[in-house]
């Protein structure tokens, strides 16, 4: 049987982390926690459950799990971030991947709890994801946000019956916070890429997002939750085009004339 590594970074997660490593107990063989600098009680109940907790200074999403993964003494990894829980099916298949494995990244879907109501549409479900992988196998890419686990070229993706249970906002004043925040990330990566939208995006692409969200993926059918969780996204890409047109306007006029 293989022995497994789980990896989680932290900042602040107090409400979420217990339920986090509470739900690896049994299939984790060690638990590597990477702490960018918690306040509150996070290193605590990490002891608590038996973790190895590091402090260490933030270096982007991507890095910081990167060097995460690079302190794990197993090779086979499961990657989780704190607001994360594995569904009992979820946690019998990395069971079984334990006691089979096979040169493959493994996929699973993500199943968000939004002010404590289930999304299963709004484009936010299945939402597959790669969190089990052999080290040398892969790696996360990205800039500010959106990091990406990226395996190697051809190596083939399984995908795993259950969910990782994904307990995202507690609040839709907190989705509105962190839709702020990424917008900002999100543009100034844009605007670092050289890109240039014009008005038309600003115009016709958060009522494309809205339109798609909540009538072709259906997030019509999560009620009231389904109809907050578009408009906010629709707002949000509005947002980010403003942003990315301020950030581009701000640099011409700090082109010497």
């Amino acid at each position: 049987m293989a022995q497994l590594s789980v990896v989680i970074i932290t900042l602040n997660e107090e409400r979420n982390i217990g339920r986090c490593l509470a739900s690896v107990a049994g299939i984790a063989d060690e638990v590597v926690v990477v702490d960018s600098g918690s306040a509150d009680a996070t290193a605590g109940i990490c002891e608590k459950f038996g973790a190895r907790f590091i402090s260490h200074k933030w270096m982007g999403f991507a890095e910081t799990k990167n060097f995460a993964n690079s302190l794990a003494r197993f090779p086979l990894i499961l990657s989780l971030d704190a607001d994360e829980a594995l569904s009992e099916t979820l946690k019998q298949s990395v069971k079984e991947v334990k006691n089979n494995t096979a040169e493959a990244v493994y996929s699973m879907n993500r199943l968000t709890n939004y002010c404590g109501s289930w999304i299963r549409h709004c484009g936010w479900y299945p939402d597959r994801k790669i969190r089990l992988f052999h080290r040398d196998k892969a790696r996360w890419t990205g800039d500010l946000i959106h990091e990406k686990l990226t395996p190697e070229t051809g190596l083939p993706v399984v995908h795993l019956r259950g969910d990782i249970l994904h307990y995202s906002y507690y609040s839709v004043e907190g989705h509105i916070t962190q839709a702020n925040r990424f917008t900002g990330l999100a543009a100034l990566e844009a605007h670092r890429r050289g890109d240039h939208p014009g008005i038309l995006s600003l115009v016709l692409k958060p009522a494309i997002r809205f339109i798609r969200d909540y009538f072709f993926k259906l997030g019509i059918l999560d009620g009231y939750y389904g109809y907050v969780i578009c408009r906010i996204s629709a707002q949000a890409t509005f947002f980010k085009y403003a942003k990315i047109r301020q950030l581009n306007k701000d640099s011409n006029n700090q082109q010497p004339a």
